[in-house]
């Protein structure tokens, strides 16, 4: 549902894509087919079965594969056994290294990389720097993606690749770890696991990095580039450019004023996503200002709202103190929760392998 939010920029009720069998509507402009219209080489490497080809994440991709997993390093098999299985980013990083070896400078090429280890909190002895609770093997595998990416980094500088590349690192969730009772993900939509980095490196050098406040949102990621590199938008998009934030943030400036000023972000996620069949049980975030409204259900099934502070992490309920923006936001969410998918939903029906494939990343699934 996220990453069809990303690649559509649709918030997910009007993308369509909410329950696990539902695939992305080869109705949708996707951008890979916007850059392969432009004479754009587009490749896709993918480590998630949540984005295989068969839930129409391919569309607009030359080339759209998992990289086949090779011998796992021991140290790693021996720390995270069911790697073995995946194989892990070191195949998909090799895999990319190999495409921008052949194609980096003959060719206008946009290639997406989707990592996956940090999933599976894949780390070996090098990275095994932290201690031994869930958080501290998260934080081992964040490093050891990070030496990953680097890895990227250090090829493209080596070969000049970094004066005409954009490149941008971010994610479809966060994780929980028990700050209000929920672990992992795909569980509710608090800010453990919809706030997520945004990250864009230009082709040119900055004397240091530039950090721009704003809220901003994944349905926001493509409009920002696509207005960047003048090509067409998408016919239908909820997210808005950042071009000029980031202009404005590069010359010292503040941030623009915009007529949209007020637009809330939206987080959704039906708690039923796992059930093909069911009704909605919706969980939604919206955020506003300094406020940040969440409703869901707990784990006994009993629902909840909560008005969380946006300016700290800050777990205090401020409903009471605040009731006038927690009936405006929850309306807000309600109108949400009203609103129409863009196209009909298309489903796929999985066969138990493919199942299986799924069930293995941890998630419950009929």
């Amino acid at each position: 549902s996220s990453m069809a939010s990303l690649w559509t920029s649709l918030n997910p009720i009007r993308s369509g894509v909410t329950k696990f069998n539902h695939a992305v509507s080869s109705e949708a402009t996707m951008p890979a087919e916007i850059m392969s219209e432009a004479g754009f080489k587009t490749v896709g490497l993918y480590r998630n079965g949540w984005v295989h080809g068969y839930f129409g994440f391919d569309q607009g991709f030359e080339k759209y594969y998992r990289p086949m997993g090779s011998r796992t390093n021991p140290a790693i098999q021996r720390l995270r056994p069911n790697v073995q299985s995946h194989g892990s980013d070191e195949n998909l990083v090799g895999d990319a290294i190999e495409f921008l070896r052949i194609h980096g400078k003959s060719s206008r090429w946009f290639l997406y990389l989707h990592l996956m280890d940090l999933h599976e909190y894949t780390y070996d002895e090098e990275s095994a720097l932290f201690g031994n609770s869930v958080s501290d093997l998260y934080d081992n595998s964040i490093l050891r993606t990070d030496w990953m990416i680097s890895q990227l980094y250090e090829f493209m500088t080596e070969r000049g690749l970094l004066d005409n590349t954009i490149i941008v690192v971010l994610s479809d969730h966060g994780e929980a770890f028990g700050e209000r009772g929920f672990e992992g993900h795909a569980r509710a939509v608090f800010p453990e696991t919809t706030g997520t980095p945004l990250i864009i490196s230009l082709p040119f050098s900055l004397a240091s990095g530039l950090v721009i406040e704003d809220q901003t949102a994944n349905v926001d990621v493509w409009p920002t580039l696509l207005e960047i590199l003048g090509l067409p938008t998408q016919s239908e998009s909820d997210g808005i450019s950042r071009r000029d934030e980031i202009l404005s943030a590069l010359a010292g400036g503040s941030s623009p004023e915009r007529e949209d000023e007020g637009e809330l972000s939206v987080a959704f996620l039906d708690e039923n996503w796992g059930r093909p069949g069911t009704d909605w049980k919706p969980a939604i975030s919206v955020l506003e200002g300094s406020h940040r409204y969440v409703s869901g259900r707990d784990h006994a099934g009993r629902p909840f709202e909560v008005l969380l502070s946006t300016e700290a992490d800050d777990p205090v309920d401020q409903s009471k103190e605040f009731p006038e923006v927690t009936l405006r936001l929850r309306e807000r969410a309600a109108e949400a929760l009203r609103e129409k998918a863009v196209w009909k939903p298309e489903t796929f029906d999985l066969d138990e392998m493919q199942l299986d494939q799924l069930r293995a990343l941890g998630y419950e699934l009929p």
